[in-house]
């Protein structure tokens, strides 16, 4: 009987032989390469008022949150920052998590209750796929992008609570979601939409406030909004957008805000000022396109 270590061993082998392995590779304070594989999409991470902000917060509150938000981790860059994020896009509330990842896997769980049915895009980021596993709900894949497949899943399941999953601009392929379309059809079925718009927001639409104010669905109630604050607003952490109601019910029950220490407040300051900019950074996304 092989020892684990040997077993995970002989694994990382077949990883190997197969091209699968993976390597992390550092890369210094002073790297001056031309970043084409980065998300930082506005040039924000080094912006002198996003940086400055980011001081500033440091220098007052120091380097950690220093506990969850429920506890000691909400400070005001947190409040003042989820204020923005709902204001740009228009939405009732907005609350922040530690991570893109982790609010994706708040955002679906909440929208799940007994007998829901999700039906999820092929090609959906693995925090998708992820928080759809750990929901416990019946997940019905659909093929990429394939909005007669989505209806038909709702069709066959009249009178069961429903969440549309997808993304807007894919993160592998750079392609857009039919959003105005899932939602359309979502809406006839009285499913809610929840979208990633991590690859979109930002970058696309009025004010640069995403593909879901692109496609004319702000502030919809049927209509959930998920974020990272890592790609254009080149911080971290990562949002849920909705109605007040959904963001009381993340507080109180989403075990992945609950339980996990606050995002920095420095880093919540400094993306704060990039929102500021990417909202008015008009000539930030002429330069990118």
């Amino acid at each position: 009987m092989p020892s684990w270590l040997e077993v995970l061993d002989r694994r990382a082998r077949l990883r190997a032989k197969a091209g699968l392995s993976r390597r992390l590779r550092p890369r210094g304070a002073g790297d001056d390469l031309l970043d084409l594989a980065g998300n930082d999409y506005l040039g924000l991470s080094r912006h002198p008022e996003v940086t400055a902000a980011a001081a500033e917060a440091l220098t007052g509150y120091g380097l950690g949150a220093t506990g969850s938000r429920l506890v000691r981790g909400s400070t005001e860059p947190h409040h003042a920052l989820e204020a923005a994020l709902a204001d740009w896009l228009g939405a009732g509330r907005a609350l922040v998590f530690s991570s893109g990842y982790l609010a994706n896997l708040g955002a679906v769980r909440a929208l799940v209750q007994p007998r829901t049915l999700l039906v999820a895009d092929a090609h959906n980021h693995a925090s998708l796929i992820d928080g759809c596993r750990l929901s416990g709900a019946e997940t019905v894949v659909t093929p990429h992008l394939d909005v007669a497949a989505v209806e038909a899943a709702l069709a066959a399941a009249p009178g069961r609570p429903a969440v549309v999953v997808t993304e807007s601009v894919f993160s592998v392929d750079g392609d857009l979601a039919p959003l105005a379309e899932l939602h359309a059809v979502a809406h006839r079925y009285g499913a809610l939409l929840i979208v990633d718009d991590a690859h979109a927001l930002g970058v696309l639409g009025p004010d640069g406030a995403g593909a879901v104010a692109a496609a004319g669905l702000s502030g919809a109630s049927d209509v959930v909004v998920t974020a990272t604050l890592s790609k254009a607003l080149g911080g971290a952490g990562g949002v849920v957008a909705g109605p007040a109601e959904l963001t009381r019910h993340l507080i109180d029950t989403s075990r992945t805000f609950i339980y996990d220490t606050a995002l920095p407040p420095a880093v919540a300051a400094g993306v704060l000022a990039a929102t500021r900019l990417a909202r008015t950074g008009a000539g930030l996304r002429a330069d990118l396109a």
